[in-house]
């Protein structure tokens, strides 16, 4: 009987850290993502070090979203377009006007 107990934490063991193991590769596949389009949107734009802290955060939150998104079973309808909106406003209070036009121009290449 003790062997089964113990067979079967083990087996519980194994699934949280799976869980776990997973959950590090997704946050570690965000900020990758989130760098890769902050150090592409930096080159395009030519932002500051605040800009750039700012923008890497708002990315990273849209990419998070997204994949979640990705990963749901239900989406509800528009639940994309609110996400991008959502960027869109933020890339707006960060940027300057005339970045955010330049930003628009690179979000349709």
């Amino acid at each position: 009987m003790k062997k089964i107990i113990t067979l079967c934490l083990f087996v519980f063991a194994m699934f949280l850290g799976t869980d776990s193991a997973n959950a590090q590769s997704n946050k570690i596949e965000v900020n990758a993502k989130a760098a890769e389009k902050t150090e592409a949107l930096h080159k395009f734009l030519k932002f500051d070090d605040e800009q750039k802290e700012k923008v890497y955060l708002a990315v990273q939150e849209y990419t998070q979203a997204t994949l979640d998104l990705e990963k749901a079973e239900v989406v509800k309808e528009g639940a994309v377009e609110k996400i991008k909106l959502l960027l869109e406003d933020k890339m707006k209070a960060i940027l300057t006007e005339e970045q955010f036009e330049r930003y628009q121009s690179f979000q349709e290449e």
